[in-house]
């Protein structure tokens, strides 16, 4: 039995991010899957990000893209991202995989899950200074119900994309809900799941540092589910807060 190995096609989008960088790159160079692009769009960093990005070019034995430039924020600088991309299975990263068999994990999941499966995604770990904190076990369900995949671990068909669209850049925080709330109104029982820790994801994300960052949050998340024909969409608002604080006290008390 022949089994299928997709290019995989990681994007980064990087702006004066020198310290967490390398230990991010190391991860992905350290992955034993054979196919493997990295795609690192920059924002005209000045603090020496690009001497580490241009170093690691020079030294992988993977394809890396490299583009430097102007760009209107984080999702715009993910779309010009994927247009560097050329691979089968996209994964937008901006964390660390934390074992050298994740991106196989993962294919595998996909590969097992059939042609109708339109990626994966899998548990993830928060770190503070590199001591993990918490796991999330993020599970299947569906957004009506407050559920949501973990961005940091989703892989997808590159066809999802195209077939959807990318990041809409209206959005300052939530245009990756927007994104899951777009394509997986009409796909949610076709993404796999893999119940496995593949990625470690530092505190202080856009959306999640303050209280005040966190309602902005879902507020544009209540917009994405609008946009998006969802009804009652403060009520899935809602069950989502729910679900997080109980992952939130779960993973809390699993640390302990």
């Amino acid at each position: 039995m022949t089994t299928h190995t997709p290019k995989v096609s990681f994007i980064l989008t990087t702006f004066n991010c020198a310290d967490p960088l390398q230990q991010i790159l190391d991860s992905i160079e350290m992955q034993d899957y054979p196919d493997i692009e990295i795609n690192i769009k920059d924002g005209m960093s000045t603090d020496g990000t690009l001497d580490i990005i241009n170093t690691f070019k020079a030294e992988s034995r993977h394809q890396v893209n490299i583009e430097s430039k102007k760009d209107l924020g984080i999702y715009d600088a993910m779309n010009q991202g994927y247009e560097l991309s050329t691979g089968d299975i996209i994964v937008f990263c901006s964390d660390k995989l934390i074992r050298s068999d994740a991106v196989s994990h993962i294919i595998k999941t996909i590969n097992e899950a059939g042609k109708t499966c339109i990626g994966a995604h899998a548990d993830l770990i928060y770190a503070n200074n590199g001591t993990p904190v918490r796991i999330w076990k993020m599970g299947n369900g569906h957004i009506k119900d407050g559920w949501m995949v973990g961005h940091p671990t989703m892989y997808l068909r590159r066809e999802i994309y195209q077939k959807y669209g990318l990041y809409k850049t209206d959005y300052r925080i939530a245009a990756d809900y927007e994104f899951m709330a777009r394509i997986f109104k009409d796909n949610e029982d076709n993404i796999a799941y893999l119940p496995e820790t593949i990625v470690e994801m530092s505190y202080g994300g856009t959306s999640t540092a303050t209280a005040g960052s966190y309602w902005s949050s879902l507020k544009e998340a209540n917009k994405a589910l609008k946009e998006n024909g969802y009804k009652f969409p403060w009520i899935i608002s809602f069950r989502r807060t729910l679900k997080l604080f109980a992952q939130f006290l779960g993973a809390k008390f699993r640390h302990r």
